[in-house]
Parts: structure tokens; C-alpha cells; sequence
């Protein structure tokens, strides 16, 4: 699944899943986007969903992730 199908799934806003995983609103929106994010970024945002959904997601496992 890509960012925007868990973040949907999940029923949560761009702008909750950049407040849950610790980013700025851009980060979260440039990540869905397959914009360029950071490491660091990308693991805020894996491990926010692996706490959201009560188990371990790793950023291999969000498809369309562009991590420098």
C-alpha cells in the first residue's frame, strides 16, 4: 500500500498523520506525493503507522516512499 491508501485507511487527515508522526505538514504531503523526504522522515512516518495499526511497518513496506 502506498502513504495516502494507509493514511485513508486510517481515517486521518494529511495534516493528523504530520501531528502523530512528528513532521511538518509539508514533509507528510511531499512524502505522499513521492517527493523526495529524508530517512529520518520516512521512519517517523513508518513507525507512526506501525503504532496506528498494531504492528511493525518498515518504510520498505509504504510503496512509492522517495527516501534520499
Amino acid at each position: 500500500m502506498n502513504l495516502r491508501d494507509y493514511r485513508i485507511e486510517l481515517g486521518w487527515s494529511i495534516n493528523k498523520l504530520a501531528q502523530e508522526a512528528g513532521i511538518t505538514r509539508k514533509s507528510a504531503a511531499n512524502a505522499e506525493d513521492g517527493q523526495p523526504i529524508k530517512a529520518e522522515t520516512a521512519k517517523a512516518i513508518a513507525d507512526t503507522l506501525s503504532r496506528a495499526y498494531g504492528r511493525e511497518i518498515m518504510v520498505r513496506d509504504i510503496q512509492g516512499l522517495n527516501v534520499l
